[in-house]
């Protein structure tokens, strides 16, 4: 055995036991991954998800008090999927984005990209599907999420990913 390989081995024994050890942990306490820190995919499973809308055609449109688009269908999709009614709240995307970060919101809509400023703010999903610009350029388009509720936001992206592609 090397003396190198002597030295490496109790490192990669420790790595191991520790791995071992957390997944026990976690199997045993009952814990779940990912987990939201304030558990916004339990309240708004079977219950309500509030999504914020900034009007930007056509990815969302308001009309005759309803809201339209592309991405409210998405969204009213993926609220189908986890069993919860929709409450829609129209707004100016920084006003959204504040909301967001104080906790009133579960989901922000309306053509947001991945350059969107508001990452301090809210998490971006990864994106759903690809446009093409005015300009000819291509653009990713994404939806906003809760900072830390990691549960939400794989959920909203696993729907995204089975069904975003043809919003």
């Amino acid at each position: 055995m090397t003396r190198a390989h002597r030295r490496t081995t109790p490192r990669r024994t420790r790595t191991v036991v520790g791995l071992v050890l957390a997944l026990l942990l976690c199997v045993t306490t009952g814990c779940s991954w990912p987990r939201d820190t304030s558990g916004s995919l339990d309240a708004a499973s079977g219950g309500t998800l509030r999504v914020g809308v900034s009007v930007n055609p056509p990815f969302t449109t308001m009309e005759n008090g309803e809201v339209g688009g592309s991405e409210s269908t998405l969204v009213r999709g993926y609220a189908r999927s986890i069993g919860a009614d929709v409450r829609w709240r129209i707004g100016a995307e920084s006003v959204l984005a504040e909301e967001m970060r104080n906790g009133d919101l579960d989901v922000v809509i309306g053509g947001l990209t991945s350059t969107s400023p508001w990452t301090d703010k809210m998490a971006l999903t990864r994106p759903y599907r690809t446009v093409t610009a005015p300009d000819g350029s291509p653009v990713k388009m994404v939806m906003g999420a809760p900072l830390g509720e990691n549960a939400l936001l794989v959920s909203l992206e696993t729907y995204l990913s089975e069904h975003g592609a043809q919003g």
